[in-house]
């Protein structure tokens, strides 16, 4: 009924996305019921590791996880449901609870991995892609910002890499995601089941074994990769930079090919979330993920209660990048302000100050 199938073999607890139908994209249910089966097995002495995949309707594999329920986003929201605030606050908990497990914690990112499927990934001992692995964090495009812990992850990333790809959404297909840090091993899809068995075959002897045995398999059987193309520019230079307009003025500066192709994404982006996303990054590199975590969950209240620039609901910036992108699919949201020289820092600062006393944070336990 939660749309995941959870089962206990020989010491593995296996988990299976089963909502093919939105790309496993979280609901929440789900974000309950992940929770439920991650926290009953956390003591569970049959439970010797955990391993989690997505489903496509042909069956496992093919498809991890596309993110949060964006279609829920809107409708909460427009409806002002309180179930949204909830969401979040459920969500980064259960990020938390899996980038802290104490039991190893597997992670097979085959199809796409975005958003909220980064949420249930990047926390993982063991982050394994395929040649068809398309991940993302393109919250950016939709008025959001890199949520579920990117703070952490995309700030790890190497050099300023991190900053490219919070900002602009940068697809990463296959061993794309080892180069930045962001996978541990790639694999061809067609040996996924072979390595998901062998998890649960007490003919490997225990768990330890196993995952040894699995880390062998990977590492002999791991498809060729090479470097990106958009990883051989010079992303260090330009976004180390110290805002987004210098960012784009450097951009715009450099021409036509790479650069100009850059500037174009940037431009369509949300202005003011580019501003949120790049100071978010730059922040979450210097905090631990209880401080990240509750940042976070400060930047979301703000993104869909914006009341320092009076706004909510339908003229948030998220709830009409929402609508441009998934609802009316007109693919032309009415940014505001609507270029990125129009963002000031009074509009960006009032996003960091949490709207709650540390003691009343609904975040605030975590790591206590």
């Amino acid at each position: 009924m939660n749309n995941i199938i959870s089962t206990v073999t020989d010491g593995l607890g296996s988990i299976t996305l089963d909502r093919p139908e939105a790309l496993n994209a979280l609901c929440p249910e789900m974000i309950e019921g992940l929770t439920e089966v991650l926290e009953k097995w956390r003591n569970d002495p049959s439970v010797d590791a955990v391993a989690i995949r997505g489903s496509n309707k042909k069956g496992p594999f093919g498809a991890f996880c596309a993110g949060g329920d964006i279609r829920f986003f809107h409708r909460a929201s427009c409806a002002g449901d309180t179930a949204l605030d909830d969401f979040f606050t459920a969500e980064y908990r259960l990020n938390h609870i899996i980038c802290t497990y104490p039991k190893p914690y597997i992670a097979f990112m085959d199809g796409i991995v975005m958003g909220g499927g980064m949420g249930l990934s990047q926390g993982a001992s063991l982050r394994i892609v395929t040649e068809r692995t398309k991940m993302a964090m393109p919250e950016t495009n939709i008025g959001l910002f890199p949520d579920v812990g990117a703070g952490i992850f995309l700030s790890r990333c190497p050099g300023a890499s991190g900053e490219y790809l919070a900002l602009t959404g940068q697809l990463l297909i296959g061993g794309d995601a080892l180069a930045v840090g962001l996978a541990d091993h790639i694999a061809n899809s067609e040996d996924l089941d072979d390595h998901w068995r062998c998890l649960a075959d007490p003919a490997l002897g225990d768990m330890p074994q196993r995952l040894e045995y699995l880390q062998k398999q990977l590492t002999k059987r791991a498809p060729t990769t090479t470097e990106p193309v958009w990883l051989q520019q010079p992303i260090d230079v330009i976004f180390a930079l110290d805002s987004v307009t210098d960012i784009t003025d450097r951009l715009a500066e450099m021409g036509a090919g790479w650069p100009a192709e850059t500037l174009e994404i940037l431009r369509q982006r949300s202005p003011l979330m580019l501003h949120v996303t790049l100071e978010q990054i730059r922040r979450g590199r210097h905090m631990n993920l209880e401080d990240d975590l509750r940042m976070e969950r400060d930047l979301v209240q703000h993104c869909f209660y914006t009341r320092h620039l009076a706004r909510s609901g339908i003229s948030s910036e998220t709830v009409e990048g929402i609508r441009a992108l998934a609802i009316d699919k007109d693919h032309s949201p009415a940014w505001n302000p609507p270029t990125i020289a129009q963002v000031t820092s009074q509009m960006v600062a009032p996003f960091f100050a949490s709207p709650w006393s540390p003691a009343e944070h609904p975040l605030a336990d975590l790591g206590v």
